[in-house]
């Protein structure tokens, strides 16, 4: 079992940078983090986590910024967005921006999306809640036209991209699917468990993302139906439960049901309490 961490990154936490040399030296496998532009005060958006919304919402780094700095100390530590609010993007820069951080880390990037929660932060960047994942979908398929290895041209409902030079390239090689090829580095969709997003997954992207793993019981036999549907081989999906807290059942629960990789919780504080935190995980390492 491969365990990586995520954490919310602020200006008052631990830096990336001695966060990423520990990770490597301890044998941590990868480094996910979240992202917020900001957190509108006059919110009326229920907070899924509970209320009162966690101080570190409104105090997140930029990850991208934050992950580069983590894959410029490491050799071996992945890296990856849990999650990147897609439609929250313009779909050119980020596809840049993702780019940028695959061919710099040499291919260790894994690119994790979804929708988002906070309507207020999304209608601050122009989107339209109802249409959010649409637009999501459209965005991620007009930056795989800028990683293709060609020039090649996108028009979708809410975006186009003429035929570009646009590299550097993404580094991870392209996916076959029925669909036609996956440009661009691993893609992990995050949300709930249902059939909409199970269709989407296996149409577009690699794999689920599921905040906590709760339930994967149940829903992985839904999942993995969606996927070998829609054509795509069962030994491709990539299932890998995000933010856990974990114990040594959860992690052998998770193992019989053949997931392979966990991304583990660490909490938003300075380094002594983050170490604190890694020396009591070392035992599923």
């Amino acid at each position: 079992m491969r365990i990586g961490v995520t954490i919310f990154l602020t200006d008052e936490t631990v830096r990336p940078v001695p966060l990423a040399r520990e990770l490597e030296q301890r044998g941590y496998d990868a480094l996910y983090l979240p992202e917020h532009t900001h957190i509108p005060v006059s919110r009326d958006t229920p907070a899924p986590m509970g209320e009162p919304l966690p101080r570190e919402y409104g105090r997140t780094l930029d990850a991208f910024t934050a992950l580069a700095q983590a894959a410029a100390v490491t050799e071996r530590l992945r890296l990856g967005t849990g999650i990147t609010l897609i439609a929250q993007h313009d779909p050119v820069v980020l596809a840049k921006q993702v780019a940028t951080l695959d061919h710099l880390s040499g291919g260790r990037f894994t690119f994790g999306v979804g929708f988002g929660w906070n309507v207020e932060e999304a209608a601050d960047h122009g989107v339209d809640w109802r249409t959010r994942r649409r637009l999501g979908r459209d965005r991620l398929a007009l930056m795989r036209a800028l990683w293709a290895p060609e020039p090649t041209a996108y028009d979708g409902p809410f975006g186009a991209v003429r035929a570009s030079e646009a590299h550097p390239k993404p580094v991870q090689a392209p996916r076959e699917t029925p669909a036609g090829p996956l440009y661009g580095p691993r893609t992990l969709l995050g949300g709930a468990a249902g059939p909409r997003l199970f269709a989407h997954i296996a149409e577009h992207a690699d794999g689920w993302l599921p905040i906590g793993g709760g339930g994967l019981t149940e829903s992985l036999p839904l999942l993995r139906t969606a996927w070998e549907e829609a054509g795509r081989d069962a030994k491709d999906l990539t299932v890998v439960p995000y933010a856990v807290r974990p114990s040594a059942g959860k992690l052998a629960h998770f193992a019989d049901l053949g997931v392979g990789e966990v991304i583990v919780q660490l909490p938003a504080a300075g380094p002594d309490e983050v170490l604190r935190a890694l020396d009591s995980y070392a035992e599923f390492l």
